[in-house]
């Protein structure tokens, strides 16, 4: 696992689809999964959330990718929205059986609760005790109802070692960010206009300040972009891995 302190944040985008405007920034042959991996060293796998893979399907992209690439992979709607992370098992083992092709690949899960779902005490602790239990990889939770800010959902997630997201724009968050564990995992929706703007090169560079911070303290960073739906994603994450010395 990429987990060394001096290594260079984790920078990628939701999914791995290549603008043509940023082609000549990839190989010229080869899968989209190919390309991009051979630039960035993470994506996150949003499909995920939107219907199954199948198991088959997730050992392709695993052995589509260098040894030392990871995947970030969304936790199904079906799970965290549905059913609101309660009586999950069947699903939960279904996903497991899917998602364990990327064996050593996965790196992370991502959980993004719904703006309306508050958080509850225990079932938020049996769902990551769930999770970490069928996957004994990191677990980032990005909550988006205040409820998910208050000092009993921080101290579940300390408790339980998940990874509160930085977001951007950060549904829900009150305040100012408060970590829950000594991981970073940072989701960049894109602003003034989530999913389409690109972001702005004074962001971008005090974005490389963070980053940098964070990796001199000894953490491990994700830096996904999630701004994809314009193609605004993956200029500015290779703007983010040229400066951190990723590219």
């Amino acid at each position: 696992m990429m987990n060394q302190s001096d290594a260079a944040p984790l920078i990628g985008c939701a999914g791995w689809n290549i603008p043509k405007e940023a082609a000549a920034a990839f190989p010229p042959a080869g899968s989209h999964l190919e390309r991009y991996a051979a630039v960035f060293p993470v994506v996150e796998i949003n499909s995920s959330f939107y219907k199954p893979h199948q198991p088959k399907t997730y050992a392709r992209w695993a052995e589509s990718v260098p040894p030392d690439f990871r995947f970030a992979v969304k936790v199904p709607r079906a799970i965290t929205h549905d059913a609101a992370m309660r009586d999950i098992d069947e699903l939960l083992a279904r996903f497991a059986g899917e998602v364990k092709e990327l064996k050593d690949k996965l790196g992370c899960l991502l959980v993004q609760t719904p703006p309306k779902l508050g958080f509850h005490d225990e079932t938020a602790r049996a769902f990551f005790q769930k999770l970490q239990d069928s996957f004994g990889c990191m677990v980032a939770c990005e909550g988006r109802h205040p409820s998910w800010f208050s000092d009993i959902a921080t101290e579940v997630l300390r408790e339980r070692q998940v990874t509160r997201v930085i977001a951007d724009p950060a549904a829900g968050q009150p305040g100012p960010h408060v970590p829950t564990t000594n991981d970073i995992y940072v989701r960049l929706h894109g602003a003034p206009r989530i999913y389409y703007s690109s972001y702005s090169q004074d962001y971008l560079d005090a974005l490389v300040r963070d980053l940098e911070v964070h990796r001199a303290a000894g953490r491990q960073v994700w830096c996904i972009f999630d701004n994809t739906a314009a193609g605004e994603a993956v200029p500015n994450a290779l703007d983010v891995l040229r400066a951190t010395g990723g590219g």
